[in-house]
């Protein structure tokens, strides 16, 4: 009886130790795979996020960030092209707007003239100065109001149209005449002999209705030969003047008959 309950016992304390070692074993196995499962897993979504985080920075770096990059560089290139572009039409409009500022300067101050444009500013001052001097000479000499008013419109009109002469020469580089011709000298001369009714009737032939004629006449050439267009405009700005001048002249009574009228 007493051997039973031993043997019972211990095949009691066998099947606990049995347990308890399939217990261990059991727990030892779990212990080891428990990490080798994490670490697996671990590793895993390391790998995983390294994975993602790598190709997440290369597919942030190679898209979002080269579109970026693109777009830095598109936007550059668009405003360097178009700064270059609006650089160079500036520039162009700027040399075609200076182009055009200096030709227009050239014309008014610095192109030389041909010599026929040249003769006909001469031919003009001398004209003019020939009408000054007389107009003068008739103010100390001529008996004649009308005479002395018609003399005094050739002092003032000529003496305007000689200074817009001398400018235009001024500008040009044309050195006029400073006196008038042997031939008005001349027939001044001859009028600083006369004085009355002699005086009045030569002058007013000569210097009023002759003069004026020759000089009309040389004004129409010189408008249809003149090549530069501010002589030209000179010139047909001067001619009605100078119609007006003859045509006064003409309808004085002493141009006709070589009396006064009027003292």
């Amino acid at each position: 009886m007493q051997n039973k309950n031993t043997l019972k016992g211990l095949l009691a304390v066998s099947a606990v130790a049995a347990m308890f070692s399939a217990v261990g074993v059991h727990a030892q196995n779990a212990v080891s795979q428990t990490p080798s499962q994490t670490g697996t897993s671990s590793v895993g979504k390391q790998n995983t996020s390294g994975k993602t985080t790598r190709e997440g920075t290369i597919d942030n770096t190679n898209s979002t960030g080269m579109e970026n990059r693109t777009k830095q560089a598109g936007a550059a290139g668009m405003t360097g092209h178009n700064a270059a572009g609006m650089t160079d039409k500036s520039a162009t409009s700027s040399m075609g707007a200076s182009g055009a500022g200096q030709s227009a300067a050239g014309a008014a101050t610095g192109a030389k003239l041909m010599a026929g444009d040249e003769k006909i500013l001469k031919e003009m001052a001398m004209a003019n100065m020939a009408e000054v001097e007389g107009g003068k000479l008739a103010q100390t000499k001529s008996q004649s109001s009308e005479v002395k008013a018609f003399a005094q419109q050739m002092i003032d009109d000529h003496t305007a149209n000689l200074n817009e002469v001398k400018a235009l020469a001024q500008a040009r580089g044309v050195t006029l005449p400073t006196e008038p011709d042997a031939k008005h000298k001349a027939m001044a001369a001859k009028l600083e002999k006369m004085s009355g009714d002699a005086f009045d009737k030569a002058y007013m032939k000569q210097a009023g209705v002759q003069d004026h004629k020759t000089v009309h006449a040389k004004l129409m050439a010189a408008s249809k030969k003149a090549k530069d267009p501010e002589v030209k405009a000179l010139v047909d700005k001067t001619e009605p003047v100078v119609a007006q001048h003859l045509k006064s002249a003409e309808q004085m009574p002493m141009a006709k008959t070589g009396t006064t009228s009027g003292k």
